[in-house]
């Protein structure tokens, strides 16, 4: 049954329901399921008026309104925003997930796609896909690190990418190539990146003491850690709650690492997420212990999602450690 508390169903029902909500007088806030570090499900609560702000303001940026091809999960932030944004625009949205159909379907002047990494790797590698994508006018990559190499490839092959940050909770991506959108404001205390602006969500369902967690004082206190340039450029450089983005896919890496630790022929174990091409980044485990690559991915499978086992292994003799007993990550990301 669709819906959009939370959004369920597919493309053409979700949209529809869209486009009734946002012609309501005062209509509810949609909500979003999604899984926090601990995969417990959160819904995040999003009103007509922070999705609107968030639409309107990438319509803006990219330089008018245009035809949305959807290429990713509706449920998800990423994709009620292609479905919201055509609502706004008053444009049909394409829905194959064939990048050379979706292009012959474009009608509108402008045209838009939106793609995580790990699509975008797949597609460089067919001739017809890589034209197609050169002739929008952008694609959008978020959902996970955009590698700086595969941002090469793309803008070699032509491909007008921009990479976008931000999260369910922003309504998607609210930072483009490193600058907020209109209206929206960063800073980073102590490492962590702060956000703040209309297309923040307005909490959680059920769940105020979470809310009163993540909403301080107005600013979204994220999870991210990051610096920003001399040119008001947003980096991200890495997460504080080991969350790994690997392929869209959020991998807990303390749990995948406990997972692992269970295993009767492994003495240690750590689990970390390093830069990928394909995959943004690279779910690695390290193993002191006897097990190999296959074993181990079907051992982590057998308890967790299957999109959660480690695409490397490093074998050790020992776990490298600081001086204050704690795992040497950076020594650990040199292995990998």
């Amino acid at each position: 049954m669709s819906s959009l508390r939370p959004v369920s169903g597919d493309a053409g029902e979700i949209l529809e329901l869209l486009r009734e909500w946002d012609a309501a007088v005062d209509p509810e806030p949609l909500v979003i399921e999604t899984s926090g570090s601990t995969g417990r499900a959160k819904r995040v609560l999003l009103s007509r008026d922070a999705m609107r702000a968030s639409a309107l303001a990438t319509q803006e940026r990219l330089g008018g309104p245009g035809q949305w091809v959807l290429n990713l999960p509706p449920t998800h932030v990423a994709g009620v925003q292609v479905l919201y944004r055509s609502v706004l625009a008053g444009t049909e949205p394409v829905t194959t997930k064939d990048v050379v159909r979706a292009r012959e379907l474009i009608v509108e002047d402008r045209s838009y796609l939106s793609l995580v990494p790990t699509q975008l790797h797949r597609l460089l590698e067919v001739p017809a896909a890589v034209a197609a994508m050169a002739a929008f006018d952008t694609v959008l990559i978020g959902g996970a690190a955009f590698d700086p190499s595969l941002r090469s490839r793309a803008e070699g092959a032509g491909i007008p990418v921009v990479s976008t940050y931000g999260m369910s909770e922003t309504c998607g991506g609210c930072v483009y190539d490193g600058h907020p959108l209109a209206g929206v404001e960063i800073r980073v205390d102590e490492g962590h990146v702060l956000l703040r602006g209309p297309v923040l969500f307005d909490g959680y369902d059920d769940d105020p003491e979470l809310t009163g967690a993540t909403l301080r004082d107005g600013w979204l206190v994220t999870h991210d850690l990051g610096e920003i340039g001399p040119d008001g450029r947003l980096r991200i450089t890495g997460r504080d709650d080991d969350m790994v983005t690997s392929g869209g896919v959020n991998v807990p890496a303390p749990a995948v690492a406990d997972r692992i630790r269970a295993h009767r022929s492994v003495i240690s174990a750590e689990v970390l997420g390093v830069p990928d091409e394909q995959w943004g980044e690279r779910v690695v485990a390290f193993v002191v212990g006897d097990l190999d690559l296959d074993g181990l991915r079907e051992w982590v499978a057998a308890d967790c999602p299957r999109e959660w086992a480690p695409r490397q292994l490093v074998r050790l003799t020992t776990v490298p450690m600081l001086s204050n007993g704690k795992v040497d990550r950076m020594a650990l990301r040199e292995l990998a």
